[in-house]
């Protein structure tokens, strides 16, 4: 039984760093991304911001595990072949851009409107504008709802299991199997996830402090 037991620790431990990296992957590309829309959604160019709304209204409005399975069968059809874990880190990333991107732009309105307009008579232009005056003071708000961002990248990781990815769900599907121990093993994965959240909710807490007193 203690052999047992060192075999599936050390499975899930395999699996929960496939994924924190996943997590990590993911969230990074989907904070680039959803800031890329973000500008695309407030600039005064009328098809890039329809363009923006198109990309959100997309992929807002399909399930995760779907067009994970899009990606993953779809993408070799089509001749374009990635490693299972890049291809599942795309996918998931494009995912939660779209969040992102709502986020960043509710901060971005949350600025006051009387500063954008004096730092347009200064003659700064749109792009000076959002780098120097309104993203710098948009950040503060978008701390927590980004947080939760991060939380669902974490959870949402274990839909990779699905496809085939061995990360802590996958593992913990994998140990089952070989051990028929599932109470065991899925109570410790539940540990973990809580873990993970609530570590990424305090560290989201902590910061938006921080910049807080900073201001």
């Amino acid at each position: 039984m203690g052999s047992h037991f060192s075999d599936i620790a050390g499975q899930l431990a395999e699996g929960l760093l496939l994924t924190l990296c996943l997590t990590v992957l993911v969230f990074a590309g989907a904070v680039v991304g959803g800031v890329l829309v973000a500008v695309l959604r407030i600039c005064p160019v009328a098809p890039l911001r329809s363009l923006g709304a198109a990309y959100v209204a997309l992929f807002r409005n399909i399930p995760l595990l779907v067009l994970l399975v899009l990606f993953v069968f779809g993408l070799p059809d089509l001749g374009l072949l990635y490693s299972l874990f890049a291809t599942v880190a795309t996918a998931m990333a494009l995912y939660w851009a779209a969040f992102v991107c709502e986020v960043v732009r509710s901060g971005v309105r949350a600025v006051p409107r009387g500063q954008v307009e004096a730092a347009r008579a200064l003659g700064l232009g749109f792009g000076k504008c959002l780098r120097f005056v309104i993203l710098p003071q948009a950040i503060r708000p978008m701390v927590q709802p980004l947080g939760s961002i991060f939380i669902g990248c974490a959870l949402s990781t274990s839909l990779a299991a699905a496809v085939g990815v061995a990360e802590l769900t996958g593992q913990a599907e994998l140990v089952t199997l070989q051990y028929d121990q599932p109470v065991t093993t899925f109570a410790i994965t539940t540990v973990v996830y809580v873990v993970i959240t609530l570590s990424s909710g305090l560290a989201a807490g902590r910061i938006e402090r921080k910049l807080a007193v900073s201001r």
